[in-house]
């Protein structure tokens, strides 16, 4: 189980991501990204493309609420962070 995750649910993640062609990239981040992460802890994704906006993010997350996951996702639109310290600790 990579990242505390069974292969199917990054898969079935994936394959939403496919789906979204604005998608260039998708980087794991948090707590299963460092390894500390806890039974239950959600899976931090910031997302890299063109044409991302929270409308756009907002269709992803109906697409990935129909795949019934037993975790919460955090997406983010990497270009629009602007905290310093979580660009760093996404990089």
């Amino acid at each position: 189980m990579r990242y505390g995750l069974k292969g199917d649910t990054l898969e079935s993640i994936a394959d939403i991501f496919a789906k979204h062609q604005r998608i260039e990239k998708a980087i794991l981040f948090g707590s299963r990204a460092k390894g500390n992460y806890r039974n239950g802890s959600d899976i931090d994704l910031a997302l890299l493309g063109k044409g991302l906006d929270l409308q756009y993010i907002n269709r992803i997350h109906l697409d990935i609420d129909e795949l019934y996951l037993a975790y919460k996702l955090d997406l983010v639109i990497y270009s629009r962070i602007e905290n310093n310290d979580l660009i760093d600790h996404i990089d």
